[in-house]
């Protein structure tokens, strides 16, 4: 099974010991600070696949490190869910209406906070819900490491099937070069761009089946790649 990702922002440190219990008892991988400014830096050194967001903490509130998150590219569609002692409508709708896809109100039951996490990865990130990605008539097995279209199995090099599988997990994301570069070769590589490009049109030329499939990667002008239906050669 993938393994989800998670920033945790809460400055109460027995809540936070708490949550990060249940959340790795879940097989999350859980990074916690106290820290508005930390947060933004945590986020943007490793982007996680969802953000649990104190409205109070240290140093920038939860508001404006959501709505910061919102503004960065690398975290613009990270879902994130805001833990507040406020009830009233009017703070939900503010933390709403600055980009927070849910909102719990403290005192809350960790299983059922653990449910609704589980309930918005299953919306915008289907693919840590299981170990088979799927998109149209591909699918990917994570852990048999294979790629088939339309039943017939796909033979992908090591790096075209880490590229694939950033595309599964993200379908309909535009992704720039450096981005891919980032998190399909890692942050510390020293890869030319135009390597992401050689690799995309090997990509292309697997899963395409010369022209047998339809191409299902989207050349995005000046900003990248995406996968989607609507895919260009």
């Amino acid at each position: 099974m993938a393994r989800a990702k998670m920033l945790l922002v809460e400055d109460d440190a027995a809540l936070a010991e708490l949550l990060i219990w249940h959340f790795k008892r879940e097989d999350f991988e859980v990074a916690h600070t106290v820290d508005g400014e930390e947060a933004l830096l945590m986020a943007q050194e490793s982007t996680p696949d969802i953000v649990l967001l104190d409205w109070m903490v240290e140093s920038l509130s939860g508001i404006e490190v959501c709505r910061r998150l919102r503004r960065m590219n690398g975290t613009a569609n990270v879902p994130i869910i805001m833990l507040t002692a406020r009830g009233e409508e009017e703070d939900r709708v503010r933390g709403l209406e600055t980009g927070a896809d849910d909102y719990v109100t403290k005192p809350f039951s960790p299983r059922e906070l653990v449910a609704r996490v589980g309930a918005v990865l299953r919306r915008v990130r289907p693919a840590l819900a299981g170990e088979t990605l799927t998109f149209a008539d591909v699918e990917m097995d994570t852990v048999g490491h294979k790629v088939r279209r339309s039943g017939q199995v796909i033979p992908l090099g090591p790096t075209e099937f880490r590229l694939l599988k950033h595309f599964l997990e993200h379908p309909g994301w535009v992704f720039s070069r450096e981005r891919l570069l980032d998190s399909v070769w890692g942050q510390d590589s020293d890869i030319e761009l135009r390597t992401v490009d050689v690799h995309i049109r090997r990509l292309r030329k697997a899963i395409n089946g010369d022209g047998q499939y339809q191409d299902i990667i989207r050349t995005v002008r000046s900003a990248g790649y995406a996968l989607d239906t609507e895919g260009v050669g």
